[in-house]
């Protein structure tokens, strides 16, 4: 019974076209070109790394595409159990009419060739987006982003700001912000006056979220005006040399200035919490990240108090942050929890942490998915893999030990996978 149930389900869920909530999209090159595009991703690249593949064979300068798929091919052999192998597989048989289960030495040409085939397809861009049942994707936009050339209500922005808070001591990335808002940087009132100008523009090309990345040791609180004042304005003379309370008092003026600015233009302020960069400084490009258990959302609960008209969709990087979060989703009315990011991205993890929202939040107050994408193709085997778990949660969780209808259960996916995001996001 169960298996059944739990396909009916599936097949139901998987009906349902979706919008993702959060990727890395560049929408001027949505698609790949190349199965160099696909095993390029940092998945692949860590994981081989991991296993024994040197960092300069992944990196070297001006790899050929190819090349760089035969060099990668040879060491996919350790990652066969990982459910990232299993994407590379779905994605090949679906997308590009692969027939194997395996990618190896002996079949990896035919591979290549077939991917690159479909790829150089008119259309295909629509093609991947049609097949994934993907309607629109939200973007990751650098704050100085043209935010020109792509359809905003297929790709839509996202103000990503993580060098304004974290940054901004860098000249380059001051001179950025003051072209970009076409203002000089004189002190704290002109700052919040350029940062403004950023939300105008976003707003005008239909942002619907401001976004951010954080350490497991921020802290975000109110900074008063005089001493935003003297940090900001002592900041901008001595740059990336400032002390250390002196950076840390701007980061945190900027922070509040950008939750200030939700609340004005009712954006929701995307939270990716518990993430050290750097951790492993030899490790390939993207490889090099990992989450902190000390992290604790009790940081931020200045935040979530001061701006309860502020939507706040939490992203947490572990698995043993899942229930913090879903306690302050619990109790706070402007906390939701949102997807399942990075190292929690496995099916293990998926099920439980998605089993503890769905039991214990309201189901308006959690956004089930998104891809994290970088390329248009990974859409597919990525929210395949969430129905599939979230198909089993609710055949066993609620019509088996509750007594749901399947009707009932289909509806709760449903909200989960799409609804929420359309009310959450207002698109």
């Amino acid at each position: 019974m169960s298996s059944s149930l739990r396909s009916r389900i599936y097949t139901e869920l998987d009906r349902l076209t979706l919008i993702d909530p959060h990727s890395h999209i560049n929408p001027h090159a949505p698609a790949s070109t190349s199965l160099a595009d696909i095993l390029g991703y940092h998945y692949y690249t860590e994981l081989a790394h991991s296993a024994g593949m040197a960092k300069a064979a992944i990196e070297e300068p001006g790899l050929d595409p190819k090349e760089k798929v035969r060099r990668l091919v040879e060491q996919l052999g350790p990652l066969e159990n990982t459910i990232q192998y299993s994407w590379l597989i779905e994605t090949s048989q679906r997308l590009f009419g692969f027939t194997e289960k395996r990618v190896t030495a002996d079949n990896w040409e035919t591979l290549y060739d077939l991917a690159a085939a479909k790829m150089a397809e008119p259309g295909w861009e629509d093609k991947v987006l049609s097949e994934s049942n993907i309607e629109s994707v939200f973007l990751t936009n650098d704050f100085d982003d043209p935010l020109e050339g792509f359809d905003t209500t297929r790709y839509i922005p996202c103000l990503r700001t993580d060098d304004l808070v974290f940054h901004l001591a860098k000249p380059e990335v001051r001179e950025r912000l003051e072209r970009a808002s076409s203002t000089s940087l004189t002190g704290a009132a002109s700052l919040h006056a350029a940062i403004g100008v950023l939300f105008e523009r976003f707003t005008s090309r239909g942002a619907k979220a401001c976004a951010i990345s954080l350490p497991p040791d921020f802290s975000p609180e109110p900074v008063d005006q005089a001493t935003a004042e003297t940090a900001v304005q002592r900041m901008l003379r001595e740059g990336i040399t400032a002390d250390d309370e002196t950076r840390r008092v701007v980061s945190h003026f900027v922070f509040w200035t950008l939750a200030q600015f939700c609340a004005d233009v009712r954006l929701p302020f995307d939270l990716m919490i518990g993430v050290n960069r750097g951790v492993y400084a030899d490790g390939v490009y993207q490889g090099q990240d990992l989450y902190d258990s000390r992290v604790s959302l009790i940081q931020y609960r200045r935040l979530f108090n001061a701006f309860p008209q502020v939507t706040f969709p939490i992203s947490v990087l572990a698995s043993v942050t899942n229930q913090e979060l879903v306690s302050y989703a619990w109790i706070f009315p402007n906390v939701v929890a949102n997807g399942h990011w990075w190292y929690s991205n496995t099916p293990s993890y998926i099920e439980h942490d998605a089993a503890g929202r769905l039991e214990a939040i309201p189901q308006t107050k959690q956004i089930g998915y998104y891809s994290d994408m970088y390329k248009l193709e990974f859409a597919l085997p990525k929210f395949a893999m969430y129905k599939r778990i979230l198909a089993k949660v609710l055949a066993e969780r609620f019509v088996i030990d509750r007594d749901w209808s399947e009707e009932e259960a289909v509806t709760l996916g449903h909200r989960v996978l799409r609804g929420n995001v359309e009310a959450i996001f207002r698109v």
